[in-house]
C-alpha cells in the first residue's frame, strides 16, 4: 500500500501547511505549474516525487520533468500531465491515446479547480488537486490525498489549506 499527496499548481510557492501533508504520505506527485525549483527540491528532501512540467515552467523545470509522466504504482496505472481537460472534453493532445490505452488514474492541473471525476466511457478516474500555491483566482489552497492498494484506489480525501491572501 502507498499513500499519495497530489497536488499541482504551486507556482513557486510552498509553506509548513504543504509540508506536513507530504512528510504523511509515501509519495508526492506534483501536476505542473511547478515555477521555481525551490519547491521540489524541498520536497524531494522529505519524500520520493513523481512531477510533470506545466505551462508556467521554465527551462530548468522542463528539463527536470516530462510533459506527460506515466507509471505504474500498486498495479495502477497512471498518466499525469498539466493540461489534459475534463472527460469527455478531454485536451486535443492526449483525448486519441486516452480512448486506445486508457490509464486507471489520469491527472492533470492547470485549470486550479479541485474536480474528481470518474469517466464511465474510458473506466478511468480523472484527477484534478485544484492548486495548493497562492497565485491565482482560487480561495481555497487544494490537494488531494489517497491510497493505492493492489489495483485499488481507497481513501480519497480532499485537503483544504488556509485561503489564498
Amino acid at each position: 500500500m502507498k499513500k499519495i499527496l497530489l497536488l499541482s499548481d504551486t507556482h513557486s510557492y510552498i509553506d509548513a501547511q504543504i509540508l506536513k501533508f507530504v512528510k504523511q504520505v509515501d509519495e508526492v506527485w506534483h501536476a505542473g505549474d511547478i515555477g521555481d525549483l525551490t519547491v521540489t527540491d524541498t520536497i524531494k528532501k522529505l519524500k520520493p516525487l513523481r512531477a510533470v512540467y506545466g505551462n508556467i515552467d521554465n527551462k530548468e523545470a522542463r528539463i527536470e520533468f516530462p510533459l506527460d509522466n506515466k507509471f505504474v504504482v500498486e498495479q495502477v496505472t497512471v498518466w499525469m500531465t498539466h493540461i489534459g481537460g475534463y472527460p469527455p472534453n478531454y485536451n486535443k493532445r492526449v483525448k486519441r491515446e486516452l480512448q486506445t490505452h486508457p490509464p486507471k488514474i489520469f491527472i492533470s492541473g492547470h485549470s486550479h479547480i479541485l474536480k474528481i471525476q470518474f469517466d464511465k466511457n474510458l473506466n478511468l478516474l480523472h484527477l484534478n488537486p485544484g492548486a495548493s500555491g497562492k497565485y491565482g483566482f482560487h480561495t481555497v489552497r487544494t490537494m488531494l490525498r489517497f491510497e493505492l492498494n493492489k489495483g485499488e484506489i481507497k481513501n480519497m480525501e480532499i485537503i483544504e489549506l488556509a485561503k489564498n491572501i
